[in-house]
Formats: C-alpha cells, structure tokens, sequence
C-alpha cells in the first residue's frame, strides 16, 4: 500500500495514533463544538486519487509553527484565527484592505502579550499581483520563512438591481471568482517555494455553499466555494509530494461580519442570527457558529503532529446544517396523519 501511490498517496501507512488524534480532537467540545454529524476522511489522501493519476512523490512529515500568512484577517473568521494561532506562539502575518479593521486585529493580539515582533500587518489587495508579491515578500523579509497558509479572503455581491440566480449580472460573477477562487490560486503558487521549504500547509477556508446543495440566492459565491473544493483537492495531490499539506475548512452559518460586507445592518444581523438558531431547518445544533469555532479547526489542520494523515480534505463545521433537507424541517407523520 505504501509503495504504489495509487493506494495512498501519501506513501504512509497511517497509525492508530493518526486516528486517535482526531478521535480526540472530535470529542473535545471546546476545540469541535460546532462540528455535527460529519465524518473527517483521514486516509492519506486515497480517496483523491484515480488509479491512473499516480505520480512518484515523496512525502517527508515535518512541521513547524513559526510563520503563517493570513489572506483576510481583519475581521470574523480570519481575526480569531490570527489570534488564536499567536496565542499558540506563531509568527503572524495579517492582511487585509480595511486598514481600521486590521490595526483592530492586530491590537487584539498584542493584548494577548504578544511581542509586537512577531505580528506583521500589511494593508493591501490581495486581488492584484503587486499586493500578493508584497505579502509574501515582506513575511519571508520579516520572519525568513512561510510555515502555513491561510487562504480566508471571500465575498458575494448582489448587483445593482439586486437580481439573483441566473440571471444576476456576470459582473458579479467575474468580481467574485477574482477575490475567492482566483487569488487563493495565484497566492498559493507565490507561496509554493516556501512552503515546500518548510514542508508546510495550506489551508482553505471554504463553505458549505459549494454543495452539494443548491445555492440560487448566491450562486456565483457557490460556484467559487466549488471550484475551490476542487483546487484544494488537486493541489493537494500536486504538492504531497513536496512535503505540503493542503486542506480545507467549510463553515457553514457563523457570525461574523460578512452579512455587514453585503450591506446588512447591525440589527440585521441580528435578526439573522437569532432566526437561523431558532430554526432546527437551519441549525440543528441551536447554536449560531462564531469565529472561533471556524479557527479551531483551522488550528487542528494546522498541526500537522494532530492531522498528518488528511491529505486534500475539507471538515465541514455548520451546526449540523447540511444534514438536513428542507422537508425534514416539517413532522411529516403529523403531516400524513391529517
């Protein structure tokens, strides 16, 4: 099994310790609480590959947690992990293009007691290529190695006459592939030689509004989180054998200020929130996700002394959503019953 890198292309056998790991990592409420009835794959990345797609690779499992670049960090999701992996003793770099917001990400980890040092803030757009060289550049001048890479940029836009589906304007379209799909691509390949240094990681943050459920509302963010899913999976395949581990994170509903970046209110949001809790359709679990619970995870795909053996997959943590069609939402015996 080991030798034929259509078997497991991660040319280990994998180690009960490999799935005690994540056994442990499920049952710790305070690090997986908002992961519901999934099932994390860890198999080394086997169920990637077809027969016909092996390659020689050669993987060599070393990590270290010194460097790690966060594409989107000046709010939600990408904040709490910031800070949550410089608590945890990491070299930071945070990026975004709202200047206030970062320099706000950026104080809330230096409360923490970290040294001012190990935090770099550039505020830049990582949708061009002048911004992404600038990220990469100044990390490895500052810090002299990439160790891990967050890819957390994403956004949805209405257009201007708020139509939806098919027939929303292909602006949008090109608007959103351009931040969510296209700069995690062409930041990934700068990234690529450092990485492979440091025999590091990668992590995608993606959504449960890849599917495979319908996405009508947004159906260009979906087909992004798609077409992501998949880049994860082939990159990941393309870059075991260098020693770099990519997977992905999919939240589903989590509050954070995205609803605010489409144009929602304050108690906008708020009626969101306490609606999708309220709903068992929406959130089986009752609880609205927070940043931190999407960081967690994160943090686990990051240590790869945890998670070594999943190899181009993506842990959905939404409360239980995605297992529930919307009949279900209904008492169907009462409903037959009348």
């Amino acid at each position: 099994m080991e030798s034929h890198k259509e078997c497991i292309p991660g040319g280990v056998m994998g180690k009960p310790i490999d799935i005690a790991n994540i056994i442990a990592f499920l049952a710790d409420h305070k690090l997986s609480s908002y992961i519901i009835g999934q099932s994390i794959v860890a198999d080394g990345g086997s169920t990637l590959v077809m027969g016909m797609q092996a390659y020689d690779m050669v993987l060599i499992f070393q990590f270290f947690l010194i460097s790690i670049v966060f594409e989107g960090s000046s709010n939600g999701i990408g904040r709490a992990t910031a800070i949550l992996f410089a608590q945890e003793g990491a070299k930071v770099t945070i990026t975004g293009r709202n200047s206030q917001r970062l320099e706000e990400t950026k104080q809330e980890i230096l409360k923490s007691g970290i040294p001012e040092d190990n935090v770099l803030a550039i505020v830049t757009d990582l949708t061009t290529e002048q911004g992404q060289d600038e990220l990469v550049n100044s990390t490895i001048q500052k810090f002299g190695r990439l160790d891990i890479l967050v890819n957390n940029a994403g956004a949805a836009f209405l257009d201007d006459q708020g139509r939806t589906g098919v027939d929303q304007d292909v602006s949008c379209f090109d608007r959103i592939m351009k931040i969510n799909l296209r700069s995690v691509v062409t930041l990934t390949q700068k990234a690529k030689k450092y990485l492979v240094e440091a025999k590091g990681e990668v992590i995608n943050v993606s959504s449960i509004g890849a599917g495979p459920q319908a996405q009508p509302s947004f159906m260009y963010y979906g087909m992004s989180k798609a077409a992501m899913d998949q880049y994860t999976r082939s990159a990941a395949i393309d870059l075991i054998q260098h020693g770099v581990r990519v997977n992905s994170v999919s939240p589903g509903a989590v509050a954070t200020g995205f609803g605010e970046a489409m144009g929602m209110t304050t108690g906008m949001d708020e009626k969101y929130f306490k609606f999708m809790e309220s709903r068992k359709e929406c959130i089986p679990g009752g609880v609205m996700g927070k940043p931190i619970d999407i960081a967690n995870v994160i943090a686990f795909l990051a240590d790869r002394k945890l998670s070594s053996y999943i190899i181009g997959q993506s842990i959905v943590a939404d409360g239980g959503s995605t297992l529930v069609m919307g009949m279900q939402a209904h008492d169907l015996v009462e409903i037959m019953k009348s």
